[in-house]
């Protein structure tokens, strides 16, 4: 170990500001048992965060030390309040005592958002799909992953259902509405049922993160599955995720597990940008009235709990689903109705919170 590998890992440290101390992290007496390994420079060291710390920290001290130079550090977090919370991205993992995979950047891809939600049936592959077709729109390089590997929709919504080829080893996505597109669904015969154990579905997820030819992206969308499973804990294991956007219905019981999903975000300190209110109400398109079939408010009051804001609340209306069977997307096929509008509202939005949350992206539009 030398005093300026120590010295760089500090400094990049204390770039890091608590915003409930004002300094930073270093300086709020948050980091304990640092050392860094003579030959590689891994730092190592135990973060101790507060409840009443913002979570994203233990993300910012490692994007710091890695835009320093400096390798991937191995974290462990602890509340000092009572016993250690988990280590950083799987707290399963952690409690059983074995030592969960460090997240890593995939070389070319920008941001990474997870559209989630504790409930199936809310409608998040259709906001997925809408989201990256408005951002592509807007001139950024987006691509999506469906890992909702149990029911797998995107090949459905985008009206493809070819298979991908290879090239030198790696998978080539599919492309459609200037997104680039990967599914076990274009792998699988479409009446195929999905049977798979956790150990594939991290196999799976893994393969296409790293082994699919994504070329440059500016933001990768992943269409998660319900709950809080394999998937999502798989996901923000392998890569660096910038933020969550979750999904509900406007009814109590979406709104309940849709928290859950949230709260397993904030656990493994993946940031949530905000709450979608999906099915927020029925326009009629002969009076152009709204009738709230699936109650009102659920939406606001999940942001609220959260502390995030509402991004948007996207209404039933009649076309929607026909489109998006056709495999058109809502923002393509009708781009001057309701529900096509907000959803370039959110898609504004979600790119405005993620670039606040680490390196910016270009503004196109």
């Amino acid at each position: 170990m030398t005093l300026s590998q120590l010295d760089r890992v500090r400094a990049a440290l204390d770039s890091v500001i608590n915003s409930r101390t004002g300094q930073g992290v270093l300086a709020s007496s948050m980091i304990d048992q640092l050392s860094v390994d003579a030959g590689s420079g891994e730092a190592s060291f135990t973060f101790l965060l507060r409840r009443d710390d913002p979570a994203t920290l233990v993300r910012a001290a490692r994007q710091a030390l890695i835009a320093a130079g400096l390798p991937q550090p191995r974290i462990t977090v602890v509340d000092p309040a009572g016993p250690p919370k988990t280590t950083h991205g799987a707290p399963q993992s952690a409690q059983a005592g074995v030592p969960a995979p460090t997240p890593m950047e995939v070389p070319g891809i920008g941001k990474v958002i997870a559209i989630s939600s504790g409930k199936g049936g809310v409608g998040k592959s259709t906001v997925t799909v809408n989201l990256a077709v408005a951002l592509a729109d807007s001139g950024y390089r987006v691509g999506i992953i469906d890992a909702d590997f149990y029911g797998p929709d995107l090949p459905r919504m985008f009206g493809i259902y070819e298979k991908p080829m290879t090239q030198n080893g790696r998978i080539l996505p599919l492309e459609a509405h200037g997104v680039k597109l990967m599914s076990i669904g274009f792998m699988i015969d479409r009446d195929a049922p999905a049977i798979w154990r956790g150990p594939i579905i991290t196999k799976i997820l893994q393969q296409f993160l790293h082994d699919v030819a994504w070329g440059e992206l500016d933001f990768l969308l992943c269409d998660m599955p319900p709950g809080t499973g394999d998937a999502q804990l798989s996901l923000v294991q392998q890569v660096m995720v910038s933020g969550a956007v979750i999904v509900t219905t406007p009814q109590e019981v979406s709104v309940g597990d849709a928290l859950r999903g949230a709260k397993m975000f904030e656990r493994v300190n993946v940031p949530v940008l905000g709450v979608v209110e999906n099915m927020s109400g029925f326009i009629d398109p002969a009076t152009g009235m709204r009738h709230d079939l699936f109650g009102a408010g659920g939406g606001a009051r999940l942001a609220e709990e959260l502390g995030v804001p509402l991004l948007g609340q996207v209404p039933l209306q009649a076309g929607l689903v026909d489109a998006a069977d056709r495999g058109e997307p809502i923002v393509s096929a009708a781009p001057t109705s309701a529900a096509a509008v907000i959803l370039r509202e959110v898609a504004a939005l979600v790119r405005q919170r993620v670039m606040t949350s680490g390196v910016s992206l270009p503004i196109l539009e």
